[in-house]
């Protein structure tokens, strides 16, 4: 009778026990379920990338309480992983930190669409890649989760702990579905994004050609293409530089850029530097990193002015090269080809108004130089009719005169008719 009252007890003590559990269990999955419905609600309807990048890394955290958390996005186009959002470690390698499927252990989980949880010395795994030197490196513990939408991956989530950390199976489940919950509101906000560039783009091809075509003066004109292509490129500098033909040579003729040691470099000769062979070669050259390009000239100013990537496109006007747009961005960045054919039409919209002046002015001079030619003419009758001598000598007393006065013939001529005309 005693054991069998033994027996009953551990039965009801076990049925609490798993009771107890079940409840524990219902409490988690609620709040998980809370916390999936405040990601959903905060995120699904914000567009703005930057925003939903940064919510996700703050939710995150919050449900890990982890020391620090990075989100990279899949650049499809240079098929390679960028870091986009980061909580608390180095915001400056946002853009910069790049890495390729299978590379490292982000590179793995984004390869295989499989994550990692590593509880403590994650920089022994194999796969781990000592990136900078950055104190994150020495974190103990890791866990790194695809980012899914659509069935494909567009990125990796990476959770790091300084001291060893246990990840249970319900974190891991959590964070798996937030993987694919949030993978979603990541891809609306890209295209969104992606959308509001390419009407920023048709609006800046718009605003150039009615910039042209209106009647301001050509050094007034490139300041606003310059203005107008900075904002389109989200450029740190840019600049248009125009070759002189007779000494080929490129000068800064109009940026945006508030430095004035940037504005005062000193001129370049075609094939020098990146601009001078965009101008030679005739073709846009991009740069990953001016600061580490050979050939580049002035990487000390580069480092000064915090400038990184570049694009040199030439302006062209047929086959012929009168200048090069340049675009620089304070972060390394991979230009698109869309990216590169933008701006060399801006750059030859910029040449087509470049080339309408110089046409206008050559228009102009030899209106002039008729103008004056009739006055010289009508001068050398005045002095044939008085002086009774021959055409030849009448233009050569005017051309004396000229010398000697160290006036221009057209002056000269002019004195001549008036005294002519007050007889």
């Amino acid at each position: 009778m005693k054991n069998h009252m033994i027996i009953k007890e551990k039965r009801l003590k076990t049925g609490d026990e798993k009771i107890a559990q079940l409840k524990r269990s219902l409490v988690e999955k609620s709040c998980e379920l809370e916390l999936l419905r405040q990601i959903s609600e905060s995120i699904s309807c914000n567009l703005d990338l930057d925003d939903v990048l940064k919510q996700i890394i703050d939710i995150v955290v919050q449900v890990t309480r982890a020391d620090a958390c990075l989100l990279y996005l899949y650049d499809d186009r240079n098929k390679e992983l960028i870091l986009k959002a980061t909580k608390n470690p180095h915001p400056k390698l946002i853009g910069r930190a790049r890495l390729e499927l299978g590379e490292g252990i982000t590179g793995w989980v984004a390869r295989e669409r499989k994550l990692v949880a590593i509880a403590k010395n994650a920089s022994d795994d194999p796969r781990f890649k000592v990136f900078h030197n950055l104190p994150e490196d020495r974190y103990h513990a890791f866990l790194s989760v695809p980012v899914i939408s659509k069935n494909e991956v567009i990125g990796v989530i990476n959770v790091q702990h300084k001291r060893p950390h246990h990840h249970s199976n319900s974190e891991l489940a959590l964070l798996t579905t937030i993987g694919h919950q949030v993978g979603g509101a990541i891809e609306n906000a890209r295209l969104y994004e992606e959308m509001k560039k390419k009407a920023m783009q048709i609006e800046t091809l718009s605003q150039v050609s009615k910039t042209i075509a209106s009647n301001r003066y050509l050094k007034e004109i490139l300041q606003l293409i310059v203005a107008m292509t900075a904002e389109m490129m989200n450029s740190t500098i840019c600049s248009i530089m125009l070759l002189d033909e007779e000494r080929q040579e490129l000068e800064i003729v109009a940026t945006q850029s508030l430095s004035e040691d940037y504005r005062m470099k000193p001129n370049l000769k075609i094939g020098q530097s990146i601009s001078g062979r965009a101008v030679k070669e005739k073709r846009p050259i991009a740069v990953l990193d001016v600061t580490r390009e050979p050939g580049y000239m002035y990487a000390d100013l580069a480092r000064k002015e915090g400038l990184c990537s570049l694009l040199s496109v030439p302006m062209m006007i047929k086959d012929r090269a009168v200048g090069v747009i340049n675009s620089y961005t304070s972060h390394e960045h991979a230009f698109y080809d869309e990216e590169i054919h933008i701006l060399q039409a801006v750059a030859n919209q910029a040449a087509v108004a470049i080339e309408n002046t110089k046409l206008v002015r050559r228009s102009n001079e030899m209106q002039e130089a008729l103008e004056n030619r009739k006055i010289v003419e009508r001068a050398k009758g005045v002095l044939m009719r008085e002086k009774k001598i021959a055409e030849d000598e009448a233009f050569r007393i005017i051309q004396r005169q000229s010398m000697n006065t160290r006036k221009s013939m057209k002056e000269i001529a002019e004195a001549v008719i008036l005294a002519s005309e007050i007889k």
